[in-house]
């Protein structure tokens, strides 16, 4: 009789798996927060990256952990991942890459710092969404949303996390997005 062991997942494998099942399910239900293993970019890092990703990251603080997963770094409109940290201006959303025509899904995921609970009340609709619903932002810079509408042109587009501690919020680029 043949018997097949399971494998047992390390710390570090449930950590990224938690992390990955957290950043899903916030694309699924746009606006929502989720709570990440551990606050910060790292467990995204490491449950998104691999040696076949291009990576931009504007904050170098990111760059060792980065690093380690093997993924190529890259400059911003050819990145599959961009992590631009705190946020100052808006500029960086006219170089990130939407895809094209025939690879849509080839458009990045674009991880940003932001507080959750306070600043200007947004107005989400679309897929996942009942409806609509409501989430505040902070820490985006001023024209924001504007510069994510003018790149959007679906099914191209790019995937948006918020960051805030150890908490996620998830805006794929399906959702219309209102400053109320």
């Amino acid at each position: 009789m043949l018997m097949l062991a399971t494998p047992t997942p390390s710390p570090a494998e449930t950590r990224d798996n938690t992390a990955f099942d957290a950043l899903l399910w916030t694309l699924s239900r746009p606006g929502l927060p989720r709570k990440l293993p551990e606050p910060g970019e790292g467990t995204i890092i490491t449950a998104l990256l691999d040696r076949e990703c291009l990576v931009y990251s504007a904050d170098p603080l990111l760059m060792p952990e980065i690093m380690r997963t093997g993924a190529e770094l890259a400059d911003i409109d050819r990145a599959d991942h961009v992590f631009l940290g705190a946020m100052t201006t808006s500029d960086p959303i006219a170089d990130i890459n939407i895809g094209s025509d025939f690879y849509p899904d080839a458009g990045a995921t674009v991880i940003i710092r932001a507080s959750f609970g306070s600043g200007p009340a947004l107005r989400l609709a679309g897929p996942g969404v009942d409806g609509a619903m409501s989430l505040q932002l902070d820490g985006l810079p001023d024209g924001f949303w504007k510069a994510r509408a003018a790149r959007l042109r679906y099914p191209m587009g790019f995937d948006l996390f918020f960051v805030d501690g150890a908490r996620v919020v998830g805006v794929p680029r399906s959702t219309t997005v209102e400053e109320v």
